[in-house]
């Protein structure tokens, strides 16, 4: 599905948002709906006989604001812990036009951009960046098919940076002698052999897991219908469910692509420590492309919906994205920092990554779904024929 609109992220600036870390979103869409439900049920309309109050209505709007109450003091736990020293990154906002960025003619102008703000030295007083970070599909085309000089530029940038480049770009290789596509970050420094970029097989790697419905896979049995219509849509394969974060200045750092941060579940793998006993994550990075969106509301919605997953996961975010917004979030929700959209720019910044898992890290939706299914049972109950 497409759950951008889910009512519990309205509540982020509220003291429902303090059940995040234990909840999750649908839990405060729950925690939301009861609430404006239990006001409604209050109310009485003017010139019409009224009915006789029902002290079950009242109860329920006490309820609510205890519960909602409830989420100030909620919000004061610290469920994680600094972990390590903060990490210096620098956010790359290209704002190339859609129109433009799946432009053959345009390919070079686009990476030269994105190569200046790269390769920018930092500003006065500012540290140097140790990673940095480009957005969804830098490269429109596929790794294997950029030359290989442009390549060897991006490595050298990223010895004079004396930092780790991770950029958005779609992959093809070949996994037991099937060719593979997937829409991937690439991470590399100056010392990641030329080869290793060219045939994607870099040591820090990590593929879109939930794809997009028609714009990067096909459903199952609509291929005859595109292959008939001969329409050019990409068919990506799917990305493990838990990859190994980019481990950077004692940082582990795990990113999603796109819409991929609307699924809270999605990230909670990457949390968890690997079957090999490696660290989980300590940050968490999107990168997106929202230039199908303009100037619309899209951008800040898409910003607030990263501030949630923040305040679920007790872990800080960054956002790199190609027309914004690119921003900074702190492990309780809040904006450090942040580029305005639509301007092409660079964004500094030092981010603390966090250790310690909260309820909802732990156990996801189940939490939520427990206390849906305790309500249907309760109403279930309420509301049953009584015999005389």
């Amino acid at each position: 599905g497409f759950p951008w609109l889910n009512i519990g992220y309205a509540q982020v600036d509220s003291p429902i948002a303090g059940w995040a870390p234990l909840l999750g979103v649908h839990g405060m869409a729950l925690l939301s709906a009861f609430a404006a439900a239990a006001i409604a049920s209050l109310w009485r309309p003017a010139g019409q006989q009224k009915p006789p109050r029902d002290g079950r209505h009242a109860l329920a709007a006490g309820v609510a604001l205890a519960l909602a109450a409830a989420g100030w003091p909620l919000s004061r736990i610290d469920w994680s812990a600094p972990s390590g020293e903060p990490l210096n990154v620098r956010l790359v906002q290209g704002n190339i036009e859609q129109s433009q960025k799946f432009d053959p003619a345009l390919l070079d102008q686009s990476l030269r951009r994105h190569l200046e703000l790269a390769a920018m030295p930092p500003a006065p007083g500012v540290p140097a960046p140790q990673m940095v970070i480009l957005p969804e599909t830098v490269l429109p085309v596929f790794q294997d098919q950029l030359d290989p000089r442009v390549w060897e530029i991006w490595r050298e940038v990223a010895a004079r940076q004396n930092a780790v480049i991770a950029m958005g770009a779609p992959v093809h290789d070949v996994v037991n002698g099937r060719d593979r596509y997937t829409n991937s970050v690439l991470g590399f420094d100056g010392q990641t052999p030329a080869s290793q970029l060219i045939s994607g097989a870099t040591a820090m790697r990590y593929d879109k897991r939930h794809l997009v419905p028609w714009g990067e896979y096909v459903p199952p049995g609509f291929h005859w219908f595109v292959e008939m219509l001969n329409i050019p849509l990409g068919d990506f394969d799917r990305g493990a469910e838990r990859q190994t974060p980019f481990a950077v200045g004692g940082q582990h750092i795990a990113f999603n692509i796109c819409y991929e941060d609307l699924f809270g579940p999605d990230l909670l793998p990457a949390l968890q420590s690997g079957p090999n006993g490696e660290p989980g994550a300590t940050i968490l990075v999107n990168v997106s492309n929202l230039g199908w969106f303009g100037d619309s509301w899209a951008l800040r919605q898409h910003l607030q919906i990263g501030r949630l997953r923040t305040i679920e996961t007790a872990r800080p975010m960054l956002t790199a994205t190609n027309t914004g917004i690119t921003a900074a979030i702190d492990a309780k929700g809040h904006v450090a920092a942040q580029l305005a959209p639509l301007r092409p720019g660079v964004l500094p910044v030092s981010v603390q990554g966090m250790a310690g898992l909260t309820p909802y890290a732990r156990f996801g939706d189940k939490s939520a779904l427990a206390l849906i299914g305790l309500a249907l049972i309760a109403a279930f109950g309420i509301n049953r024929p009584r015999r005389n």
